[in-house]
């Protein structure tokens, strides 16, 4: 293998590995991924023995997750197919609470007699834990829900549609960035099916179908010249949505700032990637930036990982009582800053609700892993704390009765604990397009797409990069900068902020990949944001050394 080959495959490998994989998936016959397996009745009955069986143990609670987990992967790059992979997960989690403690064991032997094993399992696993055990766990009131249904409102299962297809529209994608001039394009197709079936001690039998689709690609292009290269990734969202959200339409393209196109509930990957080749080109030829203070508007495809980072993971519960702080980090929103019920977190049109409900999210749910009815709720208003993310063991730290409903598990085979929701900045209350932000800002820069980052472990400290920047002078664009990434803290970038752009230029963006825990597992999170501007934040020249 040559250099230029192992380099290809070993980037795409890494950005494959980051996705939510089970160590218990095993390949499949695509055509077995459309087959149901089971149905619910067949689930509650199993789901009853291990219920009975976890009582007779002197379970107080038991929960049961029988979950199917079926991925489909279609890398490609430039003109060939690198690999086609469907992947099938199929198991039970069971979780019980005995002597006050939790205990949890995990079997892919879904039988009754797999069932009961593997419930008696959590039980002797919790009696051995409760010696440990300070204090009893107090869950919230949860009321329980009888048989219900929920699906992911899709109008296309992506898993229907022939791998051909898929192959096609990748291989046009590619072709699309290498007529342009690329010099390299790798592309992908990432689908994911969960199918999720909950019952609890409580009553509740939910079964759940969720689907989530991510197109992507990244294209390289080298001046052979000057040996300079850059990259441009795709302006694709992972979604919570079908196969629809390829079938591109006309209203779904927005014409942002600086001639360039984004996209809303549907997407365009062969468009999409013959402008990214052109604008790879372009970013090579611009301006490197000069350091100094800027007026920031940044687009909703860079803000929700600044949102992610800054505000999402801070508010986390467990994170702020020190859970996570070995391996993830802690929190600067501290219990002391919310129980002041004024602790300036933002200026005052600032607003961050976290909603388990949002269509098209990749988090929507109908319920999460603890049998919750999700709902959404605030945790910024008006610049001040006023909530974090909280489940059913831990609402009674901040004096709550009732669990936010984030719970959540990457699988059947790991416990389920607190997990981000979709948490979002809502948009303006006046009519301000992302031209009309631009036009008052006298010097400033305009911020398209996530890049990299690095942020404190208590999530304070930051620094964030971006893929295209535009430079603002006197109210218009004036030309793409390069090397451009911000500095500051938390609290005072959000205090910053000024202006934010009204529903219409709302959009939501996100990642399959956030992390968290040990062992760590994978979450799907969307947020959602309109343009919004920054004043005074500090720029710096990444291309420079000192």
């Amino acid at each position: 293998m040559n250099r230029r080959d192992f380099m290809q495959l070993a980037g795409m490998g890494a950005g494959a590995m980051l996705l939510p994989i089970s160590a218990f998936s095993n390949p499949v016959d695509p055509a077995r991924m459309l087959d149901p397996l089971t149905d619910a009745s067949q689930k509650k009955q199993l789901a009853d023995i291990a219920l009975n069986t976890a009582k007779s143990w002197g379970a107080t609670y038991a929960d049961v997750r029988i979950g199917r987990y079926l991925n489909q992967f279609v890398i490609t790059r430039e003109k060939k197919v690198q690999n086609i992979v469907n992947t099938e997960s199929f198991g039970v989690g069971i979780r019980v609470i005995v002597n006050g403690t939790w205990g949890f064991a995990a079997s892919n032997s879904v039988t009754p007699d797999g069932m009961k094993k593997t419930a008696e399992r959590a039980a002797v696993i919790a009696k051995a834990n409760s010696k440990f055990q300070k204090e009893p766990v107090k869950l919230a009131t949860e009321k329980g829900h009888g048989e219900v249904n929920w699906k992911t409102p899709i109008k296309k299962n992506g898993f229907e549609v022939p791998v051909k297809d898929k192959v096609d529209l990748l291989m046009a994608a590619n072709s699309k960035a290498l007529e342009k001039g690329a010099s390299f394009v790798n592309s992908l197709m990432f689908l994911v099916n969960e199918q999720k079936y909950f019952a609890s001690t409580e009553g509740s039998y939910i079964d759940q179908d969720i689907h989530r689709t991510w197109p992507s690609f990244t294209v390289t292009m080298i001046d052979r010249a000057s040996g300079q290269f850059k990259n441009r990734s795709a302006f694709s969202a992972p979604v919570g949505m079908g196969y629809e959200y390829l079938d591109a339409r006309t209203e779904d393209k927005i014409e942002g700032p600086g001639g360039i196109i984004l996209y809303n509930k549907s997407y365009d990957i062969v468009e999409d990637a013959g402008m990214a080749a052109e604008q790879a080109k372009q970013i090579i030829a611009a301006k490197s930036v000069e350091p100094g203070k800027y007026d920031l508007v940044l687009e909703p495809s860079h803000m929700w990982l600044t949102i992610h980072e800054s505000v999402g993971h801070p508010t986390e519960l467990d994170r702020v009582l020190g859970y996570e702080a070995n391996f993830a980090g802690t929190s600067y929103l501290t219990l002391d800053k919310w129980k002041s019920g004024k602790f300036n977190a933002g200026s005052k049109i600032v607003n961050f609700v976290a909603d388990k409900t949002q269509v098209g999210s990749l988090g929507a749910v109908g319920y999460d892993d603890e049998g919750v009815k999700c709902k959404s709720w605030d945790i910024i208003k008006d610049g001040t704390l006023v909530n974090y993310q909280a489940i059913r063991d831990q609402v009674n730290i901040i004096d709550q009765k009732e669990s936010h409903g984030c719970c959540y598990s990457q699988s059947w085979a790991d416990v389920q604990f607190q997990r981000m929701a979709n948490v979002s900045l809502k948009p303006g209350k006046e009519q301000v397009t992302p031209q009309q932000m631009i036009s008052n800002v006298d010097k400033g820069i305009y911020i398209v797409k996530d890049g990299s980052f690095s942020i404190d472990q208590q999530r304070y400290n930051f620094q964030f990069g971006g893929v295209l920047f535009f430079e603002i002078k006197g109210g218009k664009i004036t030309g793409m900068l390069k090397d451009v990434a911000y500095q500051a803290n938390s609290q005072e970038f959000w205090n910053s902020c000024v202006q934010i752009c009204d529903e219409r230029d709302y959009r939501l963006n996100g990642a399959f990949n956030d992390g968290k825990g040990q062992p760590s597992q994978s979450n799907a999170v969307s947020h959602g944001s309109a343009t919004t501007r920054f004043n005074g934040i500090n720029v710096i020249n990444t291309g420079r050394t000192i």
